[in-house]
């Protein structure tokens, strides 16, 4: 199939977008084009405007300071995938990332392009929701800064307003010895995650849990943070019964069924990869509980 009809925008800066949007009509902003374009082609969008990001270059760039890692929101995957940078100060994103899409895909996908078009199975956004990421928005009316928490509006739909552009995103970092793991379940090696599980932790010389994250993707309409499973982490020991006993909580979630896989197989695999994640993130950090599976 061919796209619609439409007329073509190539800002030079990021003033020229955000006025271009402040002006045109049903217009939409192209990034990596890996979801816009197939959608264009099958007409599940239909557009008058398209204005091309891509020849912005100050979307683009990857920086760390002591307690933050902020990455420009037409980064390309496959740039923050080999990073050192974001290798050293945020491995989970470096993990997670190996498992979106192909690398013809990565070469041209970007960060601010995933988190917008914001698939719940998608392991961006499953990122942002276990790092409590923070979204930077630009629009005629300037910045502002949204959390990750208040980011997804609905299925597929940011928080964001049609003449609004994402410009960074910023994860705050965990210590250094923190243990962290991703993974995920899916029929195949880069297709969308039926379930995946992002987890955090951090123990004591003690051996106790002292913090603790975990978020679920492909689970919900939304990537799923999972408050209940890390107030079940915090204070104990990190065991493999105290990993058991929390991932188990995932069965109650309201998981979404299609025809591909019932709602049942959803929540049972939300148990399982949690607990999954929470056992190879524990051995991270030098625990002796988790396993390979």
């Amino acid at each position: 199939m061919k796209p619609p009809p439409f007329s073509y925008h190539d800002p030079a800066t990021l003033q020229q977008a955000v006025e271009l949007l402040g002006q045109l009509d049903n217009a939409k902003p192209l990034a990596g084009g890996q979801s816009l374009m197939p959608m264009l082609n099958m007409r599940f969008v239909l557009p008058d405007h398209v204005v091309d990001l891509n020849g912005i270059a100050e979307l683009s760039g990857i920086s760390a300071s002591a307690d933050t890692l902020d990455i420009g929101a037409m980064t390309r995957q496959r740039d923050i995938e080999f990073s050192e940078t974001v290798a050293w100060a945020c491995p989970i994103l470096s993990e997670a990332l190996t498992y979106v899409g192909h690398r013809q895909t990565r070469n041209r996908g970007t960060i601010g392009g995933s988190l917008c078009h914001l698939d719940p199975a998608a392991e961006l956004p499953t990122i942002a929701c276990v790092l409590d990421a923070r979204i930077e928005v630009i629009g005629p009316n300037g910045l502002r800064t949204i959390p990750f928490a208040e980011f997804p509006a609905g299925y597929m739909m940011p928080s964001i307003e049609p003449d609004e552009l994402v410009t960074r995103v910023s994860f705050p970092l965990w210590p250094r010895e923190a243990g962290h793991s991703f993974v995920e379940f899916a029929r195949r090696h880069g297709d969308f995650a039926i379930v995946s599980a992002a987890a955090m932790l951090v123990v004591d010389a003690m051996g106790v849990i002292t913090r603790a994250a975990v978020a679920l993707g492909g689970v919900t309409a939304v990537p799923l943070r999972m408050p209940e499973v890390e107030q079940a982490l915090v204070g104990h020991k990190a065991t493999d019964e105290t990993f058991r006993a929390a991932a188990e909580l995932c069965r109650a979630i309201e998981a979404v069924g299609d025809v591909y896989v019932p709602a049942a197989y959803r929540q049972h695999l939300a148990v399982v990869m949690a607990r999954r994640a929470l056992e190879q993130a524990f051995a991270r950090i030098g625990g002796a509980s988790a396993k390979t599976h």
